[in-house]
């Protein structure tokens, strides 16, 4: 009898690549480019892993929705335009990423995917910089749904993959990627090392220090 098939869903920023630099770098741009008084660090990383539009509500909400919508155009073109600068180096994978992402990969059982607060382009400019492209199946970015927690990124990709809520998890670093897998009754496995505090990881299923340690976690969660 085959083995059925089972899906890891990654974030990316704060989960499989450090870009706190190049946000923080491109928030204060797009601030400073309307005069505004800049986020300082902490406020910029609580809303990471939120579409731009939530994001921007969040940290200029004295503004008007114009205003915000400009500082979110403001942003991706300053995001953009250091991508083209620096490349990989913008955004980092952290240690022992690619390596867990190609063991898992090579286990003909598990399917890989991605739901981000990424556009299309920012993704695949990122997987393409990190030669990352053929690892996931499915892509799901904040284009085509509504902002995490809300479940359909992941909703999405188990009606892509046909993989059972019970034998997918979802891995992120902020309390928006916990709270998204509880409402899509997926397992959440949450990462210590990015921008939410490990206390705000309540809803996750498991907490890990490293990536060394994600398959062990995913044995005993599908065991």
């Amino acid at each position: 009898m085959s083995t059925p098939l089972r899906l890891v869903l990654f974030d990316v920023d704060g989960t499989l690549v450090d870009s706190q630099a190049a946000i923080i770098s491109a928030m204060t741009a797009c601030f400073q480019a309307l005069s505004l008084p800049v986020p300082n660090r902490a406020a910029t990383l609580s809303i990471v892993g939120l579409s731009l539009p939530q994001a921007m509500a969040r940290l200029a909400q004295d503004q008007s929705v114009k205003v915000q919508g400009q500082l979110v155009e403001g942003y991706k073109q300053a995001y953009h335009a250091q991508r083209l600068q620096e490349g990989a180096a913008s955004s980092p994978l952290y240690p022992g990423a690619r390596e867990v992402i190609e063991a898992l990969h090579g286990q003909d059982e598990i399917l890989l995917g991605v739901a981000t607060g990424k556009s299309k382009r920012g993704l695949d400019a990122l997987l393409e910089a990190h030669e990352l492209e053929h690892y996931f199946v499915t892509r799901q970015v904040a284009d085509h749904h509504p902002s995490k927690p809300h479940p359909s990124m992941i909703q999405m990709a188990l009606a892509e993959t046909g993989v059972a809520s019970d034998r997918t998890v979802m891995v992120g670093d902020t309390s928006f990627d916990m709270e998204m897998a509880a409402a899509a009754q997926v397992a959440g496995i949450g990462v210590s090392w990015g921008y939410h505090n490990r206390l705000a990881l309540c809803a996750a299923k498991a907490v890990i220090d490293s990536f060394e340690q994600l398959p062990d976690v995913l044995a005993n969660i599908w065991d």
